[in-house]
């Protein structure tokens, strides 16, 4: 990476997954089923089934990390190959924090690179939008990938790296 960016993490560069972890919406009553693991190729699969069932449908991987100043950058990247779905991109300023900040992103079924604005997430908690200003571009300490569409599916996401420009 160039020093104009902020490595969040480069899932080829990691033999483990140390600092990620799965939330499904069981944390709810939900019986949706996400895993995390990394495939032969060295990349990050997210992959698993969303269910309806007893007011679930969603799943979500986290990662949390030391809090970073992030005030110099303008962009998240993320180097993935979907399946097609929408997915929700999630930052939080401290992971203590109730609620996120947040984006849907689509992907396609190739290796590509999503940019999202970083000034563009908006505060958003158990799905309702807070009347709040958008993320203030300071502090980050955790991200978060979701797949809520609201319809029972399976789903499967390659990652590559994450990092701000």
């Amino acid at each position: 990476m160039f020093s104009n960016t902020l490595l969040i993490y480069d899932f080829d560069q990691e033999d483990t997954l140390e600092g990620w972890y799965v939330v499904n919406d069981g944390v709810m009553g939900g019986l949706s089923k996400g895993t995390l693991k990394v495939n032969q190729e060295g990349h990050a699969m997210f992959e698993g089934f969303v269910s309806l069932d007893n007011n679930g449908g969603f799943t979500s991987i986290r990662y949390n990390f030391e809090p970073a100043d992030v005030s110099a950058f303008t962009t998240v990247k993320l180097r993935i190959k979907g399946d097609g779905k929408r997915y929700q991109f999630r930052v939080k300023s401290f992971y203590k924090e109730r609620y996120s900040y947040i984006t849907y992103f689509q992907t396609s079924n190739e290796w590509e690179v999503i940019e999202i604005p970083l000034k563009d997430l908006y505060p958003s908690f158990r799905g309702q939008r807070l009347n709040m200003p958008n993320y203030p571009v300071e502090a980050m300490s955790e991200i978060s990938i979701l797949i809520a569409n609201k319809k029972e599916e399976h789903f499967q996401l390659l990652m590559d790296k994450i990092w701000l420009e």
